[in-house]
């Protein structure tokens, strides 16, 4: 926490050194605010003329040249009075000086060297011996309105990036150039998997390519569930409002969700979970204490309204699909169904080699229930996640309405963290649509419920995937498996016997003998990332074997037979 704090304090320090430069360079110029963010900071300007990034080095220099002045930050209290007399040319801060008196709190003044803020305070002690002139640098230009309000004038916005030495700044940098290579917006527009239009913001439409890729990972998903004895259902898309209402989504999600009025007093909303269908399915079957634990799974497609600032690719849509199940228990069985559980995502994440940790969140603010259920069931997971033996962390007030849960958080290649799958543990949903089973004493009984999904969102998945595969995906999961490649028309024949030979085998694969050079036509099949390459020249056609490459080595004389037995095992043991 320590490291947190000085980093916190480090970087709020250099927002107003920022601020400093700024005003020295450009003294016409007006301040707004400068908050921290995530690797950095940022501060937001009225300037009386544009500047670019080609200013950036003018500006870094001031930067330096002022901070060996800043020996210390000292604190001033003003009177409302004095304050807005002190940024009497600038409405920003009057502005924002006139929210500190409305609720009542102190404005206080920070100073360092010649520059002085308005600001509630984390800073440095001695900003000129703590910060390293070599761990920042500014970042980037973009525009933002005052106060994110787009009826607000447009204002100037320098972010910069800070670290407390220069090797995490580099260190830094280089993640984001290697992020950068292996976005997966970008390379799902050059591998042909997915693409996006103005008409459906959010919603991702899936070409050829990526659509094996989406299927594969589903039909993984599939197989598993049912060895384990889930069960599938798919329910409808679109439900009255009385169904959110029971639920308590219409009061708790409304605002997330997409709603038509249909008239005649009709309101339907399009489902942004499964949730009270897997109820009402439940509802409809006559269940006995031997028919527990009774597992509901289902992948039906959802829409969420998330607003148009945080649609991101495939990590945040609109349209996407959960590889969901509501599994049905008494409360005896919560820890066992638990471990349950936490097996498939072993099993599941490890397929991938991906790294994950769990997060229980506990009662938020705005619940249902009683604060007893929500406690018994509190307890009860973090009994499981201390025999997992897998590393959590607590996020007090972040459970569902209804129930805590248990989040998956998932490490890429790249070191960062993503929340995927999550089981959430539900008293109340059972009870709000009066759900009941048959007890060994012949007692009607109301379950328990865990909404789980262990992928989460397929779309975040597979974007998260993308990235963290950098687009070279396991055999398995690869559109394209092989792509075969004779080196002159003279092979054609012969190539055309082995292409078709691996395609009724099940080996997704290609024929490319088209008029570009072998050269070209195996820096495609790369860069399209195809697993295997099979080149056939005149010596593979005669001795009738193959020359394949693939990414790790590459074999020599080796049989049609015998390629397609090879990848017919690693597809089967989803070897990476």
């Amino acid at each position: 926490m320590e490291n947190n704090d000085k980093l916190h304090n480090l970087r709020h320090s250099l927002a107003h050194l920022l601020a400093a430069a700024v005003l020295e360079i450009y003294p016409e110029t007006k301040v707004t605010i400068g908050p921290v963010i995530e690797n950095g900071f940022y501060y937001d300007f009225d300037l009386k003329s544009p500047i670019s990034e080609k200013d950036f080095p003018k500006i870094e220099k001031k930067m330096r040249e002022i901070l060996k002045t800043w020996k210390e930050f000292t604190v001033e209290e003003k009177t409302f009075e004095e304050a807005k007399k002190y940024f009497g040319g600038n409405e920003y801060k009057t502005e924002l000086i006139d929210g500190l008196k409305d609720k009542n709190e102190k404005i206080t003044f920070y100073t360092s060297g010649s520059f002085t803020d308005l600001c509630r305070g984390g800073h440095l002690e001695n900003p000129s011996k703590e910060i390293k002139t070599d761990a920042f640098k500014l970042d980037r230009i973009a525009g933002a309105y005052w106060r994110g309000d787009e009826k607000n004038k447009m204002l100037t916005r320098i972010y910069g990036l800070a670290f407390e030495t220069k090797e995490e700044l580099e260190n830094y940098l280089n993640l984001r150039e290697e992020a950068e290579k292996r976005d997966h917006k970008k390379l799902g527009r050059e591998l042909g998997l997915l693409m996006f239009h103005e008409t459906a913001p959010g919603m991702p439409y899936w070409l050829p390519k990526g659509l094996i890729l989406y299927k594969e990972l589903e039909n993984y998903w599939r197989v598993e569930h049912e060895k384990l004895g889930y069960q599938e259902i798919a329910s409808p898309l679109v439900n009255k409002a009385e169904l959110w209402k029971i639920s308590g989504h219409w009061d708790h999600y409304k605002d997330d969700m997409f709603i038509a009025n249909m008239g005649e007093n009709e309101i339907y909303g399009i489902k942004p979970m499964n949730c009270p269908n897997a109820m009402i399915v439940f509802k409809s079957m006559q269940v006995s204490y031997k028919d527990l634990p009774l597992r509901l799974s289902d992948t039906d497609r959802l829409h969420r309204y998330e607003r148009s600032g945080t649609l991101n690719g495939l990590l945040r849509c609109r349209s996407f699909q959960q590889d969901d199940s509501h599994n049905y228990i008494t409360e005896e069985m919560i820890e066992s169904e638990y471990e349950n559980i936490m097996k498939i995502c072993k099993d599941f994440y490890g397929i991938f080699n991906l790294e994950y940790k769990f997060r229980l969140g506990t009662r938020p603010e705005s619940f249902m229930g009683d604060i007893e259920s929500w406690e018994k069931a509190e307890q009860a997971l973090r009994n499981v996640l201390e025999k997992s033996g897998k590393e959590y962390s607590v996020a007090e007030g972040d459970g569902a309405f209804y129930g805590p849960k248990i989040d998956i958080i998932m490490k890429d290649a790249l070191g960062r963290d993503w929340q995927m799958g999550t089981m959430q543990l539900d008293f109340q949903q059972p009870k709000r649509f009066e759900l009941e089973y048959t007890d060994k004493d012949g007692k009607k009984k109301t379950p328990v419920v865990i909404h789980r999904v262990i992928y989460g969102s397929l779309e975040r998945f597979i974007g998260i995937i993308i990235e963290h595969f950098a687009g070279a995906f396991p055999l398995w999961l690869s559109p394209v498996q092989v792509v075969v490649l004779p080196i002159s028309e003279k092979q054609g024949e012969y190539a055309e016997k082995v292409y078709k030979e691996l395609k009724n085998s099940g080996i997704r694969t290609e024929l490319d003998a088209s008029n570009e050079s072998l050269g070209k036509r195996i820096r495609n099949a790369k860069m399209q990332k195809v697993p295997y390459l099979v080149v056939i020249g005149d010596k593979e056609k005669d001795s009738e074997t193959l020359t394949v490459e693939g990414r790790k080595e590459k074999t020599e004389n080796i049989t049609t037979l015998d390629l397609i037995s090879k990848l017919k095992k690693e597809i089967s043991e989803k070897s990476l």
